[in-house]
Formats: structure tokens, sequence, C-alpha cells
């Protein structure tokens, strides 16, 4: 049940975001959106960390705003050299995104793969 709290979190975040009413600005849109992705990144290590039951908090919530702070830096700074950094920004969390989903599957899947066999 504890390993569903996060998902329901990203739920709800995504739904109000929808509903709510305030409109980002477009020239502020790369920062939102790999900001968003350094948090996905956050989230999806820390449901990670649950499942090898290594998770800690102090970890995860410094990796959660640490990681949005220095992507959402590097794609001002890219920004103010005129380099496009949100690329490398989409690569390293895009990657790491689908290797922390591909871990969380497996552990879920071996899971119930043992439940079935007992």
């Amino acid at each position: 049940m504890i390993y569903i709290l996060p998902v329901i979190g990203i739920i709800v975040g995504i739904y109000a975001g929808v509903q709510s009413p305030y409109v980002f600005p477009q020239a502020y849109s790369p920062y939102v959106a790999i900001g968003i992705l350094a948090c996905i990144d956050s989230v999806l290590g820390g449901i990670k960390g649950m499942t090898e039951k290594n998770f800690n908090i102090g970890i995860f919530i410094s990796g959660f705003f640490g990681n949005a702070l220095i992507a959402v830096a590097m794609i001002f700074i890219g920004k103010n050299l005129n380099i496009d950094m949100s690329i490398a920004a989409i690569v390293v969390y895009g990657s790491r995104v689908f290797q922390n989903f591909a871990q969380i599957r497996r552990f879920v899947l071996n899971k119930r793969e043992k439940k079935d066999n007992i």
C-alpha cells in the first residue's frame, strides 16, 4: 500500500495543475518542463529506494529539490550561453526515469511471481 502513495500524489498533482487557472508564461516552459522531469526522476528514485529497503527521507527531499534546481539552473545558464542544454537534461533525466521505472517494474513483477508460487 505504501508504494501507491507517491503514484497517488503524482496523479493528484497533475490533476491540480491541469485544473489550475494559472498559466505559466511561455518563456518559462523549458524551465518548468525540465524541473518536472527532474522531480519525476526523484519520485521514481524514492519508490525504487523503498523497494530496495534503503529509502532515506533526507536524501529524497534533498534530491527532489536539488535535482530540480540543478536542472533549471543548467537550462538557464545554457540559454544565456546560447547552448541548448535542455537536450542534455532530457537525455539524462529521461534515461534515469526509464531505469528507475524498469527496476520498480521488475520488483513488482518478481513480488507478484513469488506470491503466485506460494
